[in-house]
């Protein structure tokens, strides 16, 4: 458990820098952004790692049909704003932190079918990190206007289009590496 955890303060550690920090972020110049890209791969690296050799402990919930199915439409969701996040969407211009919420939802629907220790340590310390991410964004940050840009109808249907693709690819490789996604 302890690599798993390592992984989840690694993470933390490496996206929190840039706020906590602003100066010594800073002065590392374009060398900080490789250090923190190398931080956030080793992190990723040691939660899939601990992750995997963590005991699974006690099961508080296991995953119904419906849980699943909520599961699945959380993701696809968290897709889409993830992918509209890097465009000029109708949902940049009602939301502050469309990748931020995304990936709330992401860990939350892992969340809702996965209720063993290691699960709610992995899924639950990533969607607090992304809570604590945009509280810390709103306080550095305040006054947020949303931006007054057009809404071409091509870019939401290519962020439509980029979630559904995302979703089947990231379904197909959870189900080749023996998690069904789409079963109970």
């Amino acid at each position: 458990m302890f690599i798993l955890v390592l992984g989840v303060a690694l993470w933390w550690a490496a996206h929190l820098f840039k706020r906590a920090a602003p100066r010594a972020r800073a002065d590392m110049g374009s060398a900080g952004r490789s250090a923190v890209s190398a931080a956030l791969i080793l992190s990723i690296l040691l939660m899939i790692w601990g992750y995997r050799v963590a005991p699974l402990g006690e099961v508080w919930w296991v995953k119904t049909a419906a849980m699943t199915g909520i599961n699945n439409l959380l993701v696809l969701i968290g897709f889409y704003l993830f992918a509209a996040s890097g465009m000029k969407t109708g949902i940049t211009r009602r939301l502050r932190h469309p990748q931020l919420i995304g990936f709330l939802l992401w860990a939350v629907a892992h969340l809702l079918v996965n209720g063993d220790m290691p699960s709610l340590v992995l899924f639950g310390g990533l969607a607090l990190w992304a809570v604590v991410e945009m509280i810390v964004i709103n306080r550095t940050v305040p006054g947020w206007k949303p931006p007054a840009h057009a809404v071409p109808i091509r870019k939401e249907g290519m962020a439509i289009i980029g979630a559904l693709l995302v979703y089947g690819v990231v379904g197909l490789i959870h189900a080749w590496l023996g998690y069904n996604p789409f079963g109970s």
